[in-house]
């Protein structure tokens, strides 16, 4: 072989291998796919899935032509980078198949294909090992037209946590601390300081997630963690909500029904910026949905879709930052698709975003020019007594391990903060 293509074959080698390691991102759908989520026992749900259960992958396509899709699974570490784990050590089955699962809308003006990808299906039996993986939707010329993460565990430790109130004085009013304690149920923790890692999530969202937060102190094989700085979220404020299970009414939130489109409007009362104001208790569902059309036997197919009219009062924001109206819905997606206009007339932030009918709880996310979101400054403002749930994952990998396994999920809420 020359000199010249030893060196090509090198090259080529090397910038293959780096590709692969890449860390994964999730890619946001075109307009055409809506309703992307993850659901188990019928409902929405976070993407954290004990390993061996049951759960499916939905999503609408409008362009209604019963297009060729195909899925493909990818293991990645702590940092979703792929691993090098070969895929029949993780996957029982195959994978790059067709999404055979699907059928076209029923009774509905706007129309579409919606298609499920359940796990296991027939050509992934099992999923064998836990940690983080994406999931590829995949088009025809397999390229990629989304993805999405989502998490399997194992029971081997009990994390146990509570929420507390900040100690620090600047932020007590704003802010929400965990502290959380993992005990092993059959490991024996080799250097838990190195080994040991955690996620620590607030209502599902991967873009707020704290990584990289070693134990404190260790008391025989339980992990301690009772930071205050590297431990806290801002609290946020409660979800905002409309319904439209009924398209031609009327209800929650909602001010008025046009019919001007070849689709159902639904046009929300003017929101008015939360910030400044005191907290008050509003229920939601974190952020969550639930697709629903109450004169439908089977809302996959004959909930409808709307225009969903949004309406912010939000001054002090016109000038230095953008505004999108985020959730579950959009997986908390800062596209263009998403982003409010500023109406000069009216003194207000407006966006029309097609929405599946149903409950929707939705935000509004306040973000500078590069996509940087401001926590700290919120539209809705930061406030202790606001519920989240929140949900920590135990990441672990012995010297002989290939992979880091998630060994164990806890739970808290901040209803029950404490000082």
């Amino acid at each position: 072989m020359s000199k010249f293509l030893y060196t090509s074959f090198v090259l080529l080698f090397l910038l293959v291998s780096a590709k692969a390691q890449e860390t994964q991102t999730e890619i946001v759908p075109p307009y055409n796919i809506k309703t992307v989520t993850f659901v188990q026992n019928g409902n929405n749900v976070v993407p954290i899935f004990e390993l061996g259960s049951t759960f499916e992958f939905q999503f609408d396509d409008l362009f209604a032509s019963e297009a060729n899709y195909y899925f493909e699974v990818i293991h990645c570490d702590y940092n979703w980078r792929p691993t090098d784990i070969p895929k029949t050590d993780y996957i029982s089955g195959l994978d790059n198949q067709r999404i055979t699962d699907y059928s076209n809308s029923f009774n509905t003006l706007q129309i579409y294909s919606h298609y499920r990808l359940p796990f296991p299906n027939q050509f992934t039996t099992q999923l064998r090992l836990s940690g983080n993986y994406m999931l590829r939707i995949l088009n025809e010329d397999r390229e990629i037209v989304l993805s999405r993460k989502f998490i399997l565990f194992e029971n081997h430790s009990t994390v146990t946590a509570q929420v507390k109130r900040s100690r620090n004085l600047t932020n007590i009013d704003h802010k929400q601390n965990l502290d959380f304690a993992i005990l092993s149920n059959d490991i024996t923790f080799q250097t838990p300081l190195q080994n040991v890692k955690v996620l620590l999530l607030q209502n599902g969202n991967f873009q707020t997630a704290i990584k990289n937060i070693v134990p404190q102190y260790t008391i025989g094989n339980q992990l301690i963690y009772k930071y205050d700085k590297e431990t806290q979220f801002w609290g946020g404020n409660e979800f905002l909500y409309f319904e439209n299970k009924d398209i031609r009414a009327a209800n929650n939130n909602v001010g008025r029904v046009g019919a001007n489109n070849d689709i159902y409007n639904a046009y929300l009362y003017t929101n008015a910026a939360r910030g400044n104001q005191i907290y008050t208790n509003y229920e939601d569902v974190n952020g969550n949905f639930v697709v629903k059309n109450i004169n439908a036997s089977n809302n996959a197919i004959e909930a409808d879709y709307a225009w969903v009219y949004f309406s912010l009062s939000a001054p002090a924001f016109q000038i230095n930052k953008d505004i999108y109206i985020t959730g579950m819905f959009n997986n908390y997606s800062l596209s263009p698709e998403y982003k409010m206009d500023y109406n000069t007339e009216k003194g207000v932030f407006e966006k029309a975003v097609m929405i599946k009918q149903g409950f929707t709880n939705f935000q509004y996310t306040a973000a500078d020019k590069k996509g940087v979101i401001d926590f700290e400054n919120a539209v809705d403002g930061n406030f202790y007594q606001t519920e989240n749930e929140y949900t920590i994952l135990v990441y672990y990998k012995e010297a002989t391990d290939r992979y880091q396994r998630v060994i164990g999920k806890g739970n808290a809420n901040s209803i029950n903060i404490v000082n």
